[in-house]
């Protein structure tokens, strides 16, 4: 299939995605009309977002999959889930940092995208919450490492505290170190993001910790692919009004795109000229 098709078909399972999870569910044979295509290609499209984990399928359509709000998946689980989208989210964030700067990076399989692309940026300090990140960075400069890995030659700073599903480092002893701190970008990693209920994450302490790398942050970035849209998580911990970028992925729908940009201060497509709002 060429990469004509993949597009196609990526586009054509985000519209999918976001008609189920805003109508709470949808028929194979409305699928058929709206997106002219077979019957066989729609349910091929529903198979494919059933083994993602977002669908039900049931007799005739799909239907969303319910999560509790506290359910948080584990890092290698997460890692296999839109994978070609994340890293071009990565290129896209990781044209955002200048040389010298000091940036913050939160937990996340998107954040550590982020921070394998930004090994030959020279002269960072890296402040981050992650041990996946901080194992990037450590990695790099291990004896035998490529030297082009080893050019960046950033400092990282990992703060302490309890580890969580997604090897995030949350809780008061996070906190206190983040709070005695300031950067210039935050590229932060969200479980969920909607209009209504902003930016959550199924799990309490690591909200309080993201709320502080916000408050020490003079810019947000999040980095989301487009299945985080109309996600909830337990707890919110800001609004849409709050973040000045958010980078996505070219799966996102038009409509859901439109929506976007009417709440969020910037929108950065990757992979794509579009642009709304300014980059860091």
């Amino acid at each position: 299939m060429s990469d004509h098709q993949n597009l196609l078909a990526e586009q054509r399972r985000a519209l999918i995605l976001d008609e189920v999870r805003r109508r709470g569910g949808v028929r194979v044979n409305e699928l058929t009309r709206r997106l002219n295509v077979s019957d066989m290609t729609v349910r091929r499209d529903l198979d494919a977002l059933a083994r993602q984990g977002v669908v039900e399928k049931v007799h005739g359509g799909a239907v969303p999959v319910v999560e509790a709000s506290t359910h948080e998946p584990g890092f290698e689980a997460k890692s296999a889930l839109e994978a070609g989208a994340k890293d071009e989210i990565a290129l896209a964030a990781a044209r955002m940092v200048t040389p010298g700067a000091a940036i913050a990076l939160s937990g996340g399989t998107t954040t550590f995208a982020l921070a394998r692309q930004l090994l030959e940026v020279p002269e960072l300090t890296v402040v981050t919450n992650s041990v996946r990140v901080a194992d990037v960075f450590h990695a790099a400069h291990r004896p035998g490492a490529a030297a082009e890995a080893r050019s960046g030659t950033a400092t990282v700073v990992l703060t302490g505290g309890v580890r969580t599903p997604s090897d995030a480092l949350v809780g008061p002893v996070a906190d206190q170190a983040i709070r005695s701190l300031h950067f210039d970008v935050l590229f932060l990693g969200v479980h969920g993001i909607s209009v209504e209920a902003g930016l959550s994450t199924p799990n309490l302490a690591e909200a309080e910790t993201n709320r502080l790398l916000m408050r020490s942050a003079r810019r947000v970035v999040v980095i989301a692919d487009h299945t985080k849209w109309g996600t909830v998580g337990l707890s919110s911990f800001a609004g849409l009004s709050e973040v000045d970028t958010l980078v996505t992925d070219r799966s996102m729908s038009e409509r859901t795109r439109a929506e976007m940009s009417e709440h969020l201060p910037g929108l950065v497509v990757a992979g794509e000229e579009t642009r709304a709002g300014g980059a860091p």
